[in-house]
């Protein structure tokens, strides 16, 4: 079995996206788990609340630094603590070329605070191409798609576009149509000669 650890960062502004991101991820993790693919979700809101040696933050970080994920979530600004997170995946990321970091904002020109204004400047800086979302759904469809296509390589890489490399010969195809098939990463033919 395969444990996929996905840490998901974001402001209290976002307790209800965050919820519904959990039922989510284990609702999918329930369709992947008879392909030997467990997605385990770690929130601060699961990680102990006990005294530590160091502070709580630095916990959470530490688990950060475990994972193979990183979910950046935003909506009107962004806490200090959610950018430490991101710093901590991004320093992670640099020496270990993990976790892999997704950061989604929802659309809300209006009413940006400097913080998160700061923050979108930080990954522009860094050639990162945030993605934008409306509702739940949309950012669920977007984090859908990139789980996909990491389970193509066994969360190992991340190649977008890649082709899947896949053939078929049809013996006596005189009864096959001729066509194209778009199968999404690229065309296959069918039909007599092919």
């Amino acid at each position: 079995m395969k444990k996929v650890r996905i840490f998901l960062a974001s402001s209290n502004e976002l307790i209800a996206l965050r919820q519904q991101f959990e039922i989510h991820i284990y609702r999918k993790c329930k369709l992947w788990i008879d392909q030997g693919v467990f997605l385990h979700l770690e929130i601060w809101e699961d990680l102990p609340s006990r005294i530590s040696e160091t502070r709580s933050q630095d916990e959470y970080n530490k688990k950060i630094g475990e994972c193979d994920l990183f979910v950046l979530l935003a909506y009107r600004k962004l806490g200090m603590y959610t950018a430490e997170e991101f710093e901590t995946a991004f320093g992670v990321f640099n020496q270990k070329k993990k976790p892999f970091i997704f950061t989604y904002f929802k659309d809300n020109t209006m009413n940006e605070e400097p913080s998160l204004l700061s923050f979108k400047s930080r990954l522009e800086s860094l050639g990162h191409f945030y993605n934008k979302y409306i509702d739940f759904s949309e950012l669920w469809n977007s984090f859908n798609r990139e789980l996909d296509n990491l389970l193509l390589t066994g969360f190992e890489e991340f190649i977008r576009g890649k082709p899947n490399q896949i053939s078929y010969h049809i013996s006596d195809s005189k009864n096959v149509n001729t066509g194209n098939v778009n199968t999404g990463g690229g065309d296959f033919r069918i039909g007599d000669g092919n």
